[in-house]
């Protein structure tokens, strides 16, 4: 039976927002809302953060078990090595990315991208490419043999970085996208880098059902079009290419 995991990545240093995973929001951590989301997503077995083996990232590592997740701490700069041996320690097949700082990851969305991967029998598979869904929903796929080859392969320290810009762009690996709806839901930003992305956040969770619910992306869409002002708050913090997605 094939095992599969998601694993968050997260530590707690940034250079625009430093701790962010830590910050609050609705009373509980941006990095327990990813969590909670992703235990959510249907056909995962496991939960993991991979985090820095660091004492500076201890209280992250602390948050993760108590959100019922399971902790793998490795290099802060090869964060494509933390990913490799976290996937490798759990024993997992597949495994699927999401970043720390998307506290509306949803898990249908995910759901749909692993199902993707597994119809087509694909060896990646990602709903960004090109970008057609809000700036925060993103998510990625993949099999345990494609990591591994990425993980010996990627030479360049950006791909070590980013764990998996040599998947993406490897012709020989069989890629699949799930596209979504583009237009006006795609221009909207739903990650955290900067101060105007945490205020965006709080205003936001401030008139979303609370705390075990999940609201799902027409949810927050809703919300977001009865209050148009919420959305303009870190808008300009989004690339240009996603505010003129058609």
């Amino acid at each position: 039976m094939t095992k599969t995991a998601i694993i968050v990545q997260a530590r707690m240093g940034s250079s625009r927002l430093a701790g962010k995973v830590l910050e609050d929001l609705a009373g509980h951590t941006v990095l327990s809302h990813v969590l909670h989301r992703c235990r959510m997503v249907p056909g995962v077995d496991v939960v993991c953060c991979a985090t820095i083996d660091d004492p500076s990232c201890d209280a992250i590592a602390a948050e993760t078990e108590a959100a019922g997740a399971e902790v793998f701490r490795g290099s802060e700069a090869d964060v494509l090595d933390r990913y490799y041996r976290a996937a490798r320690e759990i024993g997992c097949d597949v495994v699927m990315r999401v970043t720390s700082d998307c506290p509306l990851i949803d898990p249908e969305v995910c759901g749909r991208v692993l199902r993707l991967r597994e119809d087509a029998n694909a060896d990646y598979a990602t709903n960004n490419m090109p970008p057609s869904w809000p700036h925060g929903l993103d998510c990625e796929a993949f099999t345990i043999a494609a990591l591994e080859a990425g993980h010996q392969a990627a030479k360049d320290p950006y791909e070590r970085e980013h764990v998996t810009p040599w998947l993406k762009h490897q012709e020989s690996l069989c890629r699949v996208n799930l596209a979504g709806p583009g237009g006006a839901a795609a221009r909207n930003r739903w990650t955290l880098d900067y101060p105007e992305d945490l205020e965006f956040f709080r205003a936001l969770f401030a008139k979303l059902p609370s705390w075990p619910r999940v609201p799902k992306m027409n949810d927050v869409l809703d919300v977001i079009d009865r209050n148009p002002e919420i959305a303009a708050i870190n808008m300009d913090r989004a690339p240009a290419a996603r505010r003129q997605i058609a």
